[in-house]
């Protein structure tokens, strides 16, 4: 919270700018100063800052004069679409295409998901963003490439839902792109060393059909690693968010984390930023729970870890 605090105030430029206008009066522009707190020290400006925040009072913009809470409320249930529509389907096509190849071992599929998996995984994500966002916003107009809902909205609840799933489509799918590739990757690696395991020779020795053998068998060993890779990887999509939501113009909490760092916006870049890092919190104690619930092995009892 101390560096939350400290990092936007270090970054160059003059916060006073954005609420001052410079033909104010010196009576003026001394009265927003002490209205938003400016005028005090550093430390006062700190103490404020920890005794509001302990009451989850994140203060009022700079830009929109509006209670960063509130505006963080409205933004909060797009970005948890996005953020929940691009894990579940990275995690069902990631597991999926990497158990197929694994046992597609060495055939076309195998060489083009593993070629693709590492040229997503090389590139910096915001690249293949971008490109999306030229393919499908000039070459192939086909989906929206900014928003989360058309202007003026459809009427009916039924059309603007599928108006947001239209709008959906792009910031959700080119973040299965950039992730998937890693997903599937590691779990072809983990499936092809537990394929060459002796229980699973027994398996197919008795005649158990090979799609029983690899989810019933060979999948459910290597569960538990595959599970701390994708809950690894939530702090990593809830921090990206700031860089999807931006590309496309996403109306959540990144964009405007984005945004307030732009314009000096100390309030509102210091409250979205602590709800992202409270997002990564979360993201983390999840995955040590997952993975001491899949695997048996990993146990705190009355003496301690096992």
């Amino acid at each position: 919270m101390t560096f939350n605090f400290a990092i936007f105030r270090l970054m160059p430029g003059d916060a006073t700018k954005m609420i001052i206008d410079p033909l104010f009066t010196p009576e003026a522009k001394a009265e927003l100063e002490r209205q938003f707190g400016l005028d005090d020290p550093p430390f006062v400006q700190y103490v404020k800052y920890m005794s509001s925040l302990s009451k989850f009072d994140l203060g009022l913009s700079f830009s929109t004069r509006r209670p960063v809470v509130n505006e963080l409320k409205e933004r909060l249930p797009n970005t948890a679409v996005l953020f929940l529509a691009s894990f579940t389907l990275t995690t069902i096509i990631g597991i999926s295409v990497g158990v197929y190849t694994a046992s597609k071992r060495g055939t076309f599929a195998d060489n083009f998901v593993t070629g693709a998996g590492l040229f997503a995984y090389a590139v910096p994500s915001f690249w293949i963003q971008l490109l999306l966002l030229m393919l499908f916003g000039y070459y192939i107009p086909i989906l929206p490439i900014h928003g989360t809902m058309s202007a003026p909205p459809p009427d009916g609840f039924f059309l603007q839902f599928l108006d947001r799933i239209h709008h959906l489509i792009l910031p959700a799918g080119s973040n299965v792109i950039v992730a998937f590739g890693s997903w599937a990757l590691y779990t072809r690696n983990t499936m092809l060393e537990a394929l060459g395991q002796d229980y699973i020779v027994t398996a197919r020795a008795k005649g158990l059909p090979e799609n029983t053998v690899l989810r019933h068998h060979a999948l459910r060993s290597v569960l538990p690693p595959i599970v701390t890779l994708i809950f690894g990887a939530l702090p990593g999509m809830v921090s990206g968010a700031v860089i999807t939501e931006t590309i496309f113009s996403w109306h959540g909490v990144g964009k405007y984390l984005m945004d307030a760092v732009m314009m000096q916006d100390y309030p509102a870049a210091q409250g979205a930023f602590y709800l992202i890092a409270l997002a990564v919190v979360v993201c983390n104690l999840a995955a040590d729970i997952v993975y001491g619930i899949v695997d048996p092995r990993i146990r705190v009892g009355e003496g301690g870890a096992k």
